[in-house]
């Protein structure tokens, strides 16, 4: 009997325990049920945004949605504000679903679902409106700019939220702008500007202007302006054939460039009219010769105009005999590799420096050795009695002048042995030249 009463008691208490676990879970579970979930929407402007309101559990109690000035837009399933842009999607006890078609920047804000429960439980859901750029627009571009002059383009966009993006490019490289933001009400005016010294090579730039936003995602607003530059006339003749020659068809074309475009170009030759017509063709922008012949030497002018200014090239033209050496007979091949006039030129002179090198050695060193002499025998006849002693001083020194001049009286005496006619030309220098030679 004691054993039967310990097992009931046993039994109620686990009883009890599993009765107090589900009333536990019953109560957090009921909880749980009673408060609302939500989540934050983002849409771009014009477009639908969706405003979802749950509850997990729900005992009967009606949900709701308030717009931000806190204005019931649905209760359950009864709609509370007359807007025809609200629409019920969904509504269960578990969900209540909304949605706002041609969203506007004011729907921007935060809207409330609630929990009609004792006390009410609500819940919060923020609704951002992304404003949409509008298409940009080029300023700065009234009329054709001129070579030289400064050029300032604006591009501007309005409306977007957040403050829009804009990059500048010309052609296809990137150039560096300088933006201004300007609030608008809830959206913003973005402007962007670049400042240009145009010149030629701007003529026919495309300079685009690209707006990025995340309300455009992958396709930006994009517009694209051409700039047109004035200048004046830049003039180059370029000839058909590169050694011309008798009988040749030859061909002068005038390359001119300018904006606006030089129309027409005109031909002289050496300050004048071109002298035949019949063979020196205009046509457009070149100068045909059909037969070229050796009165057709001489220098060809082109010259272009237009509002801008003048400009103009010149040719000086040479005819070479048909066959000519280095040249060929074909019109429109190069000429043959000639002599090297430069090699020649440079060796010639390299032979006359040398030339001259040597010929002024010789005449220092001959100018040299006559001074010699003439000082020597000067400073022979400074103290002889008479020539030939000054003769024997010039060669040798006073030292040995007296043994000398022995030497040369015995010498002298052989003369006995010349004929008559030979006296007086044993007199002359040449003859005591060789007497002093014996006697040294």
């Amino acid at each position: 009997m004691m054993l039967q009463q310990h097992l009931l008691f046993v039994l109620y208490s686990f009883c009890g325990i599993a009765i107090k676990e589900a009333a536990t879970k019953n109560k957090v579970k009921g909880s749980q049920a009673q408060f609302p979930i939500t989540q934050n929407v983002t849409v771009v402007e014009g477009s639908t945004a969706n405003m979802t309101c749950r509850v997990d559990y729900n005992d009967n109690t009606s949900l709701q949605w308030s717009n931000p000035a806190q204005q019931t837009l649905f209760f359950g399933d009864k709609k509370a504000l007359r807007d025809n842009r609200i629409e019920l999607v969904r509504a269960s006890w578990k969900e209540l679903t909304i949605s706002i078609s041609e969203v506007a920047l004011s729907d921007e804000g935060q809207y409330t679902c609630s929990l009609f429960t004792m006390p009410v439980k609500t819940s919060k859901a923020f609704l951002t409106v992304l404003g949409v750029p509008a298409k940009p627009e080029i300023t700065g571009l009234s009329r054709p700019a001129q070579e030289g002059e400064d050029v300032t383009l604006t591009c501007t966009t309005s409306g977007s939220k957040p403050a829009a993006d804009i990059r500048w490019f010309r052609n296809d490289k990137e150039v560096q702008g300088q933006k201004e933001v300007n609030a608008t009400g809830r959206s913003f005016m973005v402007r962007s500007t670049i400042h240009l010294k145009v010149d030629r090579t701007d003529d026919g730039a495309a300079y685009t202007c690209v707006v990025e936003h995340i309300a455009l995602g992958s396709l930006p607003h994009q517009v694209t302006e051409v700039l047109e530059v004035h200048y004046p006339p830049q003039v180059q003749i370029v000839r058909s054939v590169i050694v011309p020659q008798e009988g040749q068809y030859f061909k002068l074309e005038c390359v001119s460039k300018g904006n606006p475009l030089p129309e027409p170009v005109f031909w002289t030759k050496d300050g004048g009219e071109l002298p035949d017509v019949e063979r020196m063709i205009v046509e457009g922008r070149d100068l045909i010769i059909t037969t070229l012949n050796k009165t057709d030497n001489g220098t060809y002018r082109c010259e272009a105009s237009n509002q801008l200014g003048t400009n103009r090239d010149e040719f000086t033209l040479y005819v070479y005999a048909k066959d000519f050496p280095g040249t060929t007979t074909d019109p429109n091949a190069l000429t043959q590799p000639g002599p090297d006039h430069a090699l020649i030129g440079g060796v010639v002179a390299v032979v006359v420096f040398i030339t001259l090198c040597f010929i002024i050695v010789l005449g220092r060193y001959l100018a040299r050795h006559k001074g010699t002499y003439l000082t020597n025998e000067a400073k022979g006849a400074e103290d002889a009695p008479d020539a030939d002693t000054a003769i024997i001083n010039a060669e040798g020194n006073h030292a040995h002048a007296e043994e000398k001049k022995e030497y040369y009286q015995g010498a002298a005496r052989n003369v006995v042995h010349l004929k008559s006619e030979n006296l007086g030309f044993a007199n002359n220098y040449a003859l005591r030249q060789e007497y002093v030679r014996c006697i040294m």
